[in-house]
């Protein structure tokens, strides 16, 4: 019998907990779920008879000792920069590790320790990073085997709301950590364009955004990640002229959050000690200069507008009103950062409802010459959720992250070290079962001077 110690049952766990679960009795597996609230823990085992819930503090090496030293094998849901922590424990424990995360410089340290020891800690196999990394090589493995030489690759991604659920101006609903979206981009996105270096500022990001056309979906915003040159060596792509990825949004999204950047709303570098005593409409126009006043420009709306040199009836603007950033609401939040209180009113806006359904959109796009023929090569990535429960989020960080997990206790997986997915033995049989269970690229590969012709002009 083997025992899984998954730390933290929170909504990206939930498909995780679930698989593990379902295959359980078969593999002869003990499931022990633990998180700080008991009752959550609770309520994704559900009286299964290999489960079993726990709670401890997970940041308190002496509760954590007890509960790592009984199991088998670790994945740890917890935030990111906390892996470390159970890491350490499990390099000296001596058990298998499983994260979605990116692999921090810290624990990429541990390699050497962890293949003298015969572990794998296994990192990066959930949704992005994960089946990114996995559908990525496929494609690339592909292209080199007919021998075709690369010369650009390109790939987006975006957690959004389905169609069907979306009923507000924005587009947007969450589906994962709300933090994350009120703070992404930044820094500075750094990419590779013909062979030129390009950086995007922060301040930038937004406006500069580009359209992707999804086939069947229609055109997207786009805007550049920080990080798309770390993934020249990990898909050894070092001698490439261009490479970027992206985040995808609804198209006029990225027009709206550009005014939200701009203005200052997204800043976590200072507390306000007294945000609980403004209103939304004066915190907005505290970021505005008093001359916009002095001369007339009698509403917030009306400011901005001036201030971006926007129409009146913009729907740019639509989106702020909509939010309630014109309003004399209340904030009801003390001593709070300006992303503080945007967080918490994007939270009550864009909730997902008991039965709304997100979207995963992920589209690789590969620019290659083969046989004196330049071609692109686009695979893409559609997947829909069940509800706010059973989001597509969920099960494509949960299910790819289970699946390794399945086929390290297997045996399935042997290689050693701090690893993540872009090695055939894992990504080929994650893939696989992904695909049999729904998850499934679809692609398309056409002469790259007839490329245009696939697709229609932007609406």
């Amino acid at each position: 019998m083997k025992k899984i110690l998954i730390i933290g049952a929170g909504r990206s766990a939930t498909s995780l907990i679930q698989y593990l679960l379902k295959h359980a009795a078969a593999h002869n597996w003990e499931i022990t779920v633990a998180d700080a609230d008991i009752a959550l823990a609770e309520e994704k085992v559900k009286g299964h008879d290999k489960g079993t819930a726990v709670t401890f503090n997970a940041l308190d090496a002496e509760e954590r000792l007890p509960h790592l030293e009984a199991a088998d094998f670790v994945v740890s849901m917890l935030p990111a920069h906390l892996h470390i922590h159970v890491a350490k424990d499990c390099l000296r424990l001596g058990k298998d590790l499983a994260t979605a995360s990116y692999v921090s410089p810290e624990l990429k340290e541990l390699h050497e320790e962890v293949k003298g020891k015969g572990l794998i800690f296994l990192n990066e196999i959930g949704l992005d990073p994960g089946i990114d990394h996995m559908s990525a090589m496929q494609m690339i493995n592909s292209i080199r085997a007919k021998g075709g030489k690369i010369s650009a690759f390109y790939s987006y991604a975006g957690g959004l709301v389905a169609p069907e659920s979306d009923t507000n101006p924005w587009h947007y609903k969450f589906s994962w950590n709300p933090r994350n979206v009120v703070l992404a981009g930044q820094g500075v996105s750094q990419y590779l364009y013909e062979h030129r270096y390009r950086h995007t500022p922060y301040h930038r990001l937004f406006s500069k955004s580009d359209l992707v056309y999804i086939p069947t979906m229609g055109w997207y915003d786009a805007y550049p990640n920080r990080t798309s040159l770390k993934y020249k060596d990990s898909y050894g792509l070092d001698d490439i002229p261009t490479i970027m990825r992206g985040t995808l949004r609804y198209k006029g999204f990225c027009k709206a959050w550009d005014i939200l950047v701009r203005l200052g709303l997204t800043d976590d570098t200072y507390k306000m000690e007294y945000s609980d005593d403004l209103t939304y409409r004066q915190w907005v126009r505290s970021y505005l200069s008093p001359t916009l006043e002095r001369v007339g420009y009698g509403t917030l709306r009306t400011q901005i507008a001036t201030l971006f040199d926007l129409n009146m009836a913009d729907e740019a603007l639509d989106k702020l009103e909509w939010l309630g950033l014109f309003s004399d609401e209340k904030i009801p939040l003390d001593e709070a950062t300006s992303a503080q209180i945007l967080q918490e009113l994007l939270e009550r806006k864009w909730k997902l409802e008991p039965e709304d359904k997100d979207m995963i959109l992920m589209q690789h796009e590969v620019e290659y010459e083969l046989d004196h023929q330049k071609k692109r090569h686009l695979s893409t990535l559609i997947f829909y959720g069940e509800n706010s429960s059973n989001t597509a989020m969920s099960k494509l960080v949960g299910l790819p992250l289970a699946i390794g997990v399945k086929n390290i206790l297997l045996g399935n997986i042997t290689s050693k070290g701090v690893l993540i997915p872009i090695t055939p033995e894992i990504y080929e049989p994650v893939m696989k079962e992904l695909e049999e269970l729904g998850v499934g690229f679809t692609s398309m590969d056409v002469d790259l001077e007839s490329f245009n012709e696939y697709f229609p002009n932007e609406m």
